[in-house]
C-alpha cells in the first residue's frame, strides 16, 4: 500500500494540486511568489474548499459586478463589514478566485486584536492576510496586490440585530492610502452577513473585562458548547462589486483631512444606498433574489 508521502506525490490529498487542477491560473500566479508577510499557498489551498462550500452550497452567494474587477492590481476593495466573524472577506475571496476571468487573491488588512487570539495569528498570515498598518498596505500596493479594507473595523462586525445594514462611519485611512499611492478604489456592498449570527445584545462592558472588542448574545452563544455556537444561519448572500474609481488628486492631498473625510463619507453613503437597494430587492432571508434581479 502506498504511504502518505507517495500519495501526496501522486497528487492525492495534496490541496495545492487539487486547487491547481481546478484553477490553474491562480496557481501559476501565486505558487512561486515569495511573501514577506507569511502567506503559504498550501494553507490557503487547504482551507479553500471549506470557504467554497460556504459560498456555493451553504450561503448560495449571488455575485454582481465581477466584470468591474481588473485583471491586475493594484486596487483597494472597500466595503461594509458584518457577521461577528469576517466571513464577508472569505466570500469575496472565493468569488474572485473561482469566478473572475483572471483568478486573483485579496490581501485583507486585519486589525491587531485578531493577532492576539490564540491560534489565529499563524492562520491569518498563512492564508494571506496582513496586519493593518499603513506601511504594510503601501508595500502590498507597490507589489500590485489587491488589498481589502473594511473601514468600519471591529465596530462593523459587532453590530446588533437592530443595527444591521446601518453602516458605521468609515475610518478615512483608506482614502489617504488611495490618494497617496494613486490606487483605484472598488466599492463592495454585501447583504447576508449581518444575519448569519443574529446579535441580539452586545455587552461591551463584559467584552472589555475579558479583553474582547464586544460580547455578543446570539441564538447559539453563549448557550451552546463549542463548536455548535459557531454554526451560522443559511442566509442567502448578495455581493455587488462596483466599477473602480480613481481619486484624481496629487499625493500631497492625502494630508488634507477635510478632503479625505469628505471622500470617505461619500463612499460610505454610496455603499449604504446600494445596501438599501439590495435589501428592497431581496425576497426573503433564505430565498434571496429572483433570477431576473441577478442578471
Amino acid at each position: 500500500m502506498a504511504n502518505w508521502a507517495n500519495l501526496k506525490t501522486l497528487g492525492f490529498f495534496d490541496p495545492v494540486k487539487a486547487l491547481e487542477k481546478r484553477v490553474p491560473g491562480f496557481i501559476s500566479k501565486y505558487s512561486d511568489k515569495e511573501d514577506e508577510f507569511g502567506f503559504k499557498l498550501e494553507t490557503f489551498a487547504r482551507w479553500e474548499p471549506f470557504f467554497r462550500f460556504c459560498y456555493e452550497d451553504y450561503f448560495k452567494v449571488d455575485i454582481r459586478g465581477l466584470e468591474n474587477v481588473p485583471n491586475a492590481g493594484p486596487a483597494l476593495f472597500v466595503g461594509n463589514h458584518s457577521g461577528l466573524l469576517p466571513v464577508d472577506a472569505g466570500m469575496l475571496s472565493v468569488a474572485l478566485l473561482n469566478h473572475h476571468k483572471s483568478p486573483l487573491m485579496v490581501r485583507y488588512l486585519v486589525t491587531d486584536w485578531f493577532f492576539t487570539v490564540p491560534g489565529m495569528k499563524d492562520w491569518i498570515t498563512e492564508t494571506g492576510q496582513v496586519r493593518a498598518t499603513l506601511d504594510n498596505a503601501t508595500k502590498l500596493l507597490a507589489k500590485n496586490e489587491f488589498v481589502g479594507i473594511y473601514p468600519e473595523g471591529l465596530r462593523g462586525v459587532g453590530k446588533t440585530w437592530k443595527e444591521r445594514y446601518r453602516m458605521i462611519d468609515f475610518h478615512p485611512g483608506f482614502v489617504q492610502l488611495a490618494i497617496a499611492t494613486g490606487t483605484p478604489i472598488i466599492k463592495v456592498a454585501t447583504v447576508g452577513g449581518d444575519e448569519i449570527f443574529p446579535n441580539f445584545v452586545n455587552i461591551k462592558e463584559l467584552g472589555r473585562l475579558i479583553k474582547f472588542p464586544f460580547y455578543p448574545i446570539t441564538p447559539g452563544f453563549p448557550w451552546l458548547p463549542f463548536p455548535l455556537y459557531m454554526f451560522p444561519l443559511p442566509v442567502r448572500w448578495m455581493i455587488n462589486i462596483h466599477a473602480p474609481i480613481k481619486l484624481d488628486y496629487p499625493p500631497e492631498k492625502a494630508n488634507d483631512r477635510r478632503l479625505v473625510l469628505q471622500i470617505a463619507r461619500e463612499i460610505q453613503y454610496d455603499i449604504q444606498r446600494d445596501l438599501n437597494k439590495l435589501l428592497r430587492e431581496r425576497k426573503s432571508l433564505f430565498t434571496g433574489w429572483d433570477e431576473a434581479d441577478d442578471a
